[in-house]
């Protein structure tokens, strides 16, 4: 019990809120769950249909509003817990990994939960999922259960007792919530990510983008920035040498980061601070291209 103190179980300015209005500060914790939404296809907010495209094809985010038939509306708390912590449909079908449910996975049943409540508070839109543009066996979702077997555990954050509860709150946020190692951790062959190189920034992010190397390394990571600069990017998508955030990542911070309490902000710099600094040199000759 001491050590699940040290991460609060909701937002920390909304802990007496009702559990829809908690599950909004969640969503925004997590980035607006703007995956689920086809920006670019005019499609409507977490209705699904957006292309997420990686080495093994094209996969589209699913309709998460509460639509019956065609999104979440069905869905019991016990559905909702299982895909989030487990990567598994009500049917049991394995869910593919472009889903992040690798990093919800370490999200307590009450987060989890305010979220689920946010999201049923939504008017359903109607819009049929769209199976991945992705040849066999990677669009076989027994490829998917056989690649949970490899790669996945399901597993809870633990709190480290002997951080202090703003590292750890950053630390949940980072690894759980916000699911930044997704994006911003290489992977292996295997499309895992590859955890012996944490958040050193990825060359290929979720729609071809760069994923920024996060670890506090002077020259290709945030070594030379501030926490203010940190917090203020988190808020505005502004960084300090005065370009800004464009794709995903600008769309996460408007939709979700920057709604958050600069309490939260600051956690999340205080765990990226403590990472190890690595120098990524494919990612900075990358961004010397795109340059």
């Amino acid at each position: 019990m001491v050590l699940a103190s040290l991460v609060p179980s909701a937002i920390a300015h909304s802990a007496d809120q009702d559990p829809v209005a908690r599950g909004k500060a969640i969503l925004e914790a997590s980035g607006g769950c703007t995956c689920h939404t086809d920006v670019k296809g005019g499609g409507e907010p977490l209705a699904g249909g957006r292309p997420l495209k990686t080495p093994f094809g094209v996969f589209y985010s699913t309709n998460i509003t509460p639509d019956p038939d065609t999104g979440i509306g069905r869905w019991t708390d016990a559905d909702f817990l299982r895909a989030m912590h487990e990567g598994r449909s009500p049917t049991g079908s394995a869910y593919f990994p472009v889903f992040p449910y690798t990093s919800f996975t370490g999200m307590r049943d009450e987060d989890v939960l305010a979220l689920k409540a946010y999201l049923f508070s939504l008017t359903p839109v109607h819009k049929q999922d769209r199976p991945p543009d992705a040849p066999a066996p990677f669009s076989w979702r027994i490829g998917a259960w056989a690649w949970q077997l490899a790669f996945f555990t399901p597993k809870r954050f633990e709190p480290d007792a002997a951080k202090s509860p703003a590292w750890n709150r950053g630390a949940y946020l980072v690894t759980a919530v916000a699911h930044c190692g997704e994006c911003h951790t290489p992977r292996n062959l295997a499309g895992a990510l590859d955890r012996s190189r944490w958040m050193i920034g990825s060359e290929d992010g979720p729609e071809g983008d760069l994923a920024p190397n996060l670890t506090p390394d002077d020259d290709t990571g945030l070594g030379n920035w501030t926490r203010t600069d940190l917090v203020w990017f988190l808020q505005t998508a502004s960084m300090p040498d005065g370009d800004d955030a464009t794709g995903l990542m600008k769309e996460v911070i408007e939709q979700g980061y920057a709604h958050l309490p600069e309490s939260e902000l600051q956690a999340i710099g205080e765990y990226l601070d403590s990472l190890p600094p690595v120098h990524n040199k494919l990612v900075e000759k990358k961004k010397e291209r795109a340059d």
